[in-house]
């Protein structure tokens, strides 16, 4: 079948579209037509938004990620590859059960309402969640992102990682992942190709969670793969051999 030429990238939780920007170079470079909006609420340089807190944040929850993307595809002229990172890994999965894409990519992904995480998960994301805290949003401190997100860079990397791409985080986002019913992934219907991609040392979803949410997958005629690599963190759209990881991507889809 023609594979289509549109790639819709989502940043997840704690990034933002900054995030994305390498892949989004690489990949026009290639001639694909490339989208990698903000999520409601991110939009900014992230320094800037450190300082100060976006006025749309705190509303932000995950339904309004998902709808955002949506509409967005709305508007282009073939359904994409969609390709998310983290939280955003739970929302392609969600683009797929709404119809929107042609293929998903989760990535180092969230779990669906209806799959339990295992306590490291729940330990380590806690404080974004928090469900005692009145504050709207969560800043992580250098400290969690390190164990979070850059715990395979040296120390000086950590620093300018932090640096490049820590933003604010609104509550709300994960707390619609774990309370609302549509965060649960539709696990028996047929569906459109989904890849999981995982990281060995991932340590807010590790890889057991990622092959635990492919296998919920129940359609005979339904394609899913994993793919684990088993070095990387939590940050493995922006640590180094990252292109390894989008190339992988690239010829997965052409070979559907």
């Amino acid at each position: 079948m023609a594979k289509s030429k549109t790639i819709v990238l989502v940043h997840g939780m704690f990034v933002n579209d900054s995030s994305w920007s390498e892949w989004k170079n690489y990949y026009e470079q290639k001639g694909y037509t490339v989208y990698a909006p903000a999520n409601p609420g991110h939009n900014g340089d992230p320094a800037t938004l450190r300082k100060n807190i976006h006025p749309e944040l705190i509303d932000t929850g995950f339904i309004d990620v998902v709808q955002n993307i949506a509409k967005l595809i709305d508007t282009l002229p073939e359904k994409p590859l969609v390709i998310g990172h983290s939280m955003a890994g739970l929302a392609v999965q969600k683009l797929i059960d709404l119809g929107k894409a042609d293929a998903a990519v989760s990535i180092n992904g969230a779990p669906p309402k209806n799959v339990f995480p295992p306590f490291s998960t729940v330990k380590i994301v806690w404080p974004a969640v928090n469900f005692f805290s009145s504050q709207g949003h969560f800043l992580g401190s250098r400290d969690w992102y390190n164990r979070a997100f850059f715990n395979t860079l040296p120390k000086s990397e950590q620093d300018k990682a932090y640096d490049l791409i820590a933003v604010p985080e609104s509550r709300k986002i994960g707390r619609e992942t774990l309370l609302k019913s549509f965060s649960n992934a539709d696990f028996k219907k047929p569906h459109q190709p989904i890849l999981f991609i995982g990281g060995g040392n991932d340590n807010i979803f590790p890889p057991a969670l990622t092959k635990k949410i492919a296998a919920q997958y129940k359609d005979p005629n339904s394609r899913v793969d994993v793919k684990i690599y088993d070095q990387k963190s939590h940050f493995i759209c922006g640590e180094k051999g990252w292109e390894e990881i989008a190339d992988y991507i690239l010829n997965w889809y052409s070979n559907l």
